[in-house]
């Protein structure tokens, strides 16, 4: 079942294995039944340490369970996990075995004192690219605690469940069988809302902090360029994120980034985060800002976290990016993740023959229509302008799709839903005027980003849409406060483009420090 490259390099990785584990496989008469025991007998070939079974008891079939020989098991896979899952399998397969897996200590030591019984449930699809961060961080978590349980559920094969407890967006998490998170999340984030007390205690050490030469707010692509041109000015310099990588952690493929031919979002995440903390940066991960204060009479500016913990600087570098813009339509809210999506990549699979809408005719909608028509019943896009805007390549291949319909000069007015689900989206043709409902099980959003600047409103300029007004330097309308990347002004929302501006704010924060009164610049670079 598997090539012989991918065998050969799995069986190097399973010789690293330090004990004994067993595939405990639950199976019944069925293809994917067949399947899934030759995958796990040729995994059990590769490494003596591997033993398979298949006395299972799991209630779904097929399914299997990770277990260390004498142990009960904690790490279970409802499904074949392969496609994005099968780097899950592999990880499941060393931290079981003993492989020590690659996390701090304290974050070990965290995971494994958490006194709660949690029964963790997430349901998948194969081709969501988010899906496995959320698998392999509650594996680890189960790995390492006996009292954490972690099963990851195939939704396109366990579509009765789907259908049962109104998944329409993956990954959706139960806790305990009860809904606890959707969407992509780490392994930090899950300890953050798993232990309330280490967010305390976080807080309580960011209170602690002396005051930064310069405070960037954000991780994405520009807040990463901004610290480490300013590390590399030798000032103080922290970095408080809400999430480190931003936007780009939900974006699937990167070609665009000149001299890197081709990469995934979470890998160049994970190497803007890398290159960031080789140089001397204090980063709070997982700490949304909600305030910012003027200078006082010392010259520091105070911002707070949404946990009530407070900063202090000489100067602030906001780069707090964009998120989805949402029609603002009434069913909207209510139906979000149960039919309203955002992601055709991650939660397609679920509207598998179903009707789907694409909201958006821009490159993000046609080819989110084009990807959705392989895998649906029939889509409608809608397009409020009187032509699509994307790209002309994406149109042509567009109209050859027998399964699209496309509405020009259509808006939507409302989301249609039973109270559960969505059934339907009522739109306005703005050529006669007229309301029509077309009944659908999805709809994908897709019609461009908001800054996150809601907290910044009568603190600096915004423009009309709500973007950080900055000049050529990055400079906002408050003295000592730059700004950088997706939330600001500047033309073209690109990574490239946020990389440069955030090296530009960096370089103009410096300035304004280096020309700030000589008694202020006796404490530059150092605690104040």
């Amino acid at each position: 079942m598997l090539e012989t490259s991918i065998q050969l390099q799995l069986k190097t990785y399973l010789d690293r294995l330090i004990h004994p584990i067993e595939l405990i496989a639950s199976l019944d008469l069925t293809e994917g039944s067949e399947k899934l025991r030759q995958l796990l007998m040729e995994i059990s070939r590769l490494c003596p340490l591997v033993q398979f079974r298949e006395d299972g008891n799991q209630k779904r079939k097929p399914s299997f369970s990770v277990a260390r020989a004498g142990e009960l098991p904690r790490i279970h896979f409802a499904g074949l996990p392969m496609g994005q899952e099968f780097n899950s399998l592999v990880l499941a397969l060393l931290h079981v075995g003993g492989h020590p897996p690659k996390l701090e200590a304290a974050v070990i030591e965290q995971i494994r004192a958490i006194p709660d019984d949690l029964y963790f449930e997430t349901y998948i699809s194969l081709s969501c690219h988010n899906c496995p961060d959320i698998v392999q961080a509650l594996n680890v978590m189960a790995a390492l605690n006996p009292r954490i349980h972690s099963v990851m559920i195939d939704g396109a094969l366990w579509n009765e469940e789907v259908q049962t407890r109104n998944i329409m967006a993956v990954p959706s998490v139960f806790l305990n069988d009860t809904l606890w998170a959707q969407g992509r999340m780490s392994l930090a984030e899950i300890l953050t809302k798993v232990d309330k007390a280490s967010a305390t205690q976080k807080s309580e050490k960011i209170n602690q902090k002396a005051p930064f030469d310069v405070l960037i707010v954000g991780g994405g692509p520009a807040g990463a360029s901004a610290a480490l041109y300013a590390a590399r000015k030798g000032i103080r310099t922290g970095l408080v994120a809400e999430r480190f990588g931003g936007q780009v952690l939900d974006t699937l493929s990167i070609e665009n980034l000149v001299s890197v031919k081709r990469t995934e979002g979470l890998k160049l995440a994970t190497a803007l985060e890398e290159h960031v903390r080789n140089y001397d940066v204090d980063i709070m991960n997982l700490q949304r800002i909600e305030s910012l204060d003027r200078a006082d009479e010392s010259g520091l500016m105070q911002l707070r976290t949404a946990e009530g913990a407070r900063l202090w600087a000489k100067s602030v570098i906001l780069a707090p990016g964009a998120r989805w813009r949402e029609m603002g339509v009434p069913g909207e809210q209510k139906y979000k993740a149960r039919g309203v999506c955002f992601c055709p990549h991650c939660d397609g699979p679920l509207f598998k023959g179903k009707r789907v809408a694409v909201i958006g005719g821009g490159n993000s909608g046609v080819e989110a229509a084009i990807d959705l028509a392989g895998l649906v019943q029939h889509v409608t896009l809608i397009e409020l302008d009187e032509r699509l805007l994307a790209d002309a390549v994406l149109q042509a291949k567009l109209k050859t799709l027998v399964n699209v319909t496309i509405l020009t000069k259509a808006m939507t007015v409302e989301v249609v839903g039973d109270g559960q689900k969505v059934t339907g989206l009522l739109y306005e043709d703005l050529m006669s005027g007229s309301r029509r409902t077309i009944p659908l099980e999805g709809i994908f959003v897709q019609i461009g980003l908001l800054p996150n600047t809601d907290w910044l409103k009568g603190v600096l300029d915004l423009s009309a849409r709500g973007e950080i007004e900055v000049d050529s330097r990055g400079q906002t309308s408050m003295p000592g406060v730059f700004a950088a990347g997706d939330a600001t002004t500047v033309a073209y929302k690109q990574i490239i483009i946020a990389m440069g501006q955030g090296a530009s704010a960096a370089l103009g924060a410096f300035d304004y420090l280096i020309r700030r009164p000589i008694d202020s610049m006796a404490l530059l670079g150092k605690a104040a």
